[in-house]
């Protein structure tokens, strides 16, 4: 069993920058395929970006070369680097988690662009 604890969400000027974090439990953190997803109002949850076991990191193309997952085994924790926010980045961020068979969904954090 895996527990995801999403933090770091709040409100960015476009153009600005924000940095999601997400916290698991459990002590085989590096044996995980993790990932974001985000669900804008009245749409329905999309990929945002992942990171394999081995680091090999995967973007959905609107946010390629804006956003950077990076994951600290040590941490247990998976983080989202937001640069060159846009309004249509705004969304629920939801962090994943998945071995297996064995998926996991963290709360979710909220993430405005707005000036």
């Amino acid at each position: 069993q895996v527990q995801l604890v999403e933090s770091g969400g709040g409100l960015v000027q476009p153009g600005g920058s924000l940095t999601l974090s997400c916290a698991a439990s459990g002590s085989i953190f590096n044996s995980y395929f993790m990932a974001w997803y985000r669900q804008a109002p009245g749409k329905e949850r999309e990929f945002v970006a992942s990171i394999s076991t081995g680091g090999i990191t995967f973007y959905t193309d609107s946010v390629k070369g804006r956003f950077t997952i990076s994951r600290h085994n040590g941490e247990n924790t998976v983080n989202l680097q937001m640069n060159s926010a846009k309004p249509e980045d705004t969304a629920v961020y939801y962090c994943y988690a998945q071995r297996t068979t064995s998926r996991y969904w963290g709360q979710g954090t909220q993430v405005t662009v707005s000036s």
